[in-house]
């Protein structure tokens, strides 16, 4: 994190010099030099991986997030209509972009930049060049999102490169996210009602259509994740499922006052406790399966240092263990040398 910090720093420093020495004589045409910046950002990337060897390591990742960023910037001043960037061309360019910066430096923020860019270019498309955009952009989502994920899945059981194995299955938990939240009543309820002319001049959100449709996704659908995680034992749609399963419970607060929230906040402490408690008990000595043993790829000490560490900050505690003197005396010798008086 330090490195990246330096890293914004240096990049910053190298744009602003440059700044000051060519703005003079590129009047309106200044995006050029964006441009420019660019280019360095994605240069002395190159330079790091192949010449240093770093990846991850801080410096590179300034530089080649400098770069799509100026990138962008550039290409949106650019494309400028009536003081307005383009934001479709921006996004397609972030999803090229990220793509294949993701391919050449396998840094996983990369793939997820170009899952968002990806996303926001279909999404924005649908929404201003279709007529009826508005109205089939969830599904449009759900059908994007569901196809991807099981594009993922096929390739990951063919996948003859293991370097791009963290990549996918980020761009699978991506696919899940999107999956649920195209679906969710609350989102699609709200981002309706805000994309609406209606928004700035009340602030309640009306119902929409199939509702009833919405509902039933929001709530069926982190089930189905929960069941199937657990059949598979698919960790990351596990948490993901879990964390729907949350959303859904907000969701439905947000339009059905059923109970005071202190009352539903301690029902749902004990349903969950309960749940807990009853799952342990079950799964404590199971060796194979579903099991509640340690993850045997997680290092068993890890806690207990953590544990160690902790307490040793807390309260002051400080080695007891003394270093015995040495038995050889020095100092004080009657011969020339370290610490000798002078004397014969």
């Amino acid at each position: 994190m330090a490195f990246f910090v330096l890293g914004c720093f240096l990049y910053s420093s190298i744009c602003g010099f440059l700044s000051l020495l060519a703005i003079d004589g590129l009047n309106n045409q200044y995006y050029y030099l964006i441009y420019f910046f660019a280019i360095i950002g994605f240069g002395a990337k190159e330079v790091m991986s192949q010449k240093m060897n770093y990846f991850g390591f801080g410096l590179d990742d300034a530089f080649i997030l400098g770069g799509i960023l100026s990138l962008l910037i550039a290409v949106g001043l650019s494309f400028e209509q009536n003081y307005s960037p383009n934001y479709l061309v921006v996004i397609i360019v972030m999803a090229i972009t990220s793509s294949i910066a993701y391919l050449r430096y396998l840094n996983r923020y990369l793939a997820l930049f170009a899952c968002v860019g990806i996303t926001g270019s279909i999404g924005y498309f649908v929404f201003d060049y279709l007529i009826i955009g508005k109205t089939i952009l969830p599904f449009v989502m759900m059908f994007l999102s569901g196809i991807s994920y099981f594009i993922v899945e096929k390739r990951l059981k063919n996948l003859t490169l293991p370097y791009y194995h963290k990549g996918l299955k980020l761009i699978q938990g991506f696919c899940l996210i999107l999956f649920y939240l195209a679906g969710n009543y609350y989102v699609v309820r709200e981002l309706n009602f805000s994309l609406s002319t209606e928004y700035y001049y009340n602030g309640l959100s009306p119902e929409i259509p199939f509702s009833f449709l919405f509902w039933a996704f929001t709530i069926i659908i982190p089930l189905f994740y929960l069941f199937y995680s657990l059949k598979n034992k698919d960790r990351m749609m596990l948490w993901i499922g879990f964390l729907a399963l949350c959303f859904s419970i907000f969701t439905f607060r947000m339009y059905h006052h059923v109970l005071p929230p202190e009352v539903a906040l301690t029902i749902g402490g004990l349903v969950v406790f309960a749940f807990t408690y009853f799952s342990i008990k079950k799964l404590k000595y199971k060796e194979t399966g579903l099991t509640f043993k340690t993850d045997r790829f997680t290092d068993p000490n890890a806690f207990a240092n953590l544990q160690v560490l902790v307490s040793a900050s807390q309260f002051g505690l400080k080695s007891e263990a003394k270093v015995e003197d040495s038995p050889m005396e020095f100092g004080d010798g009657g011969f020339s040398g370290g610490g000798s008086s002078g004397e014969f």
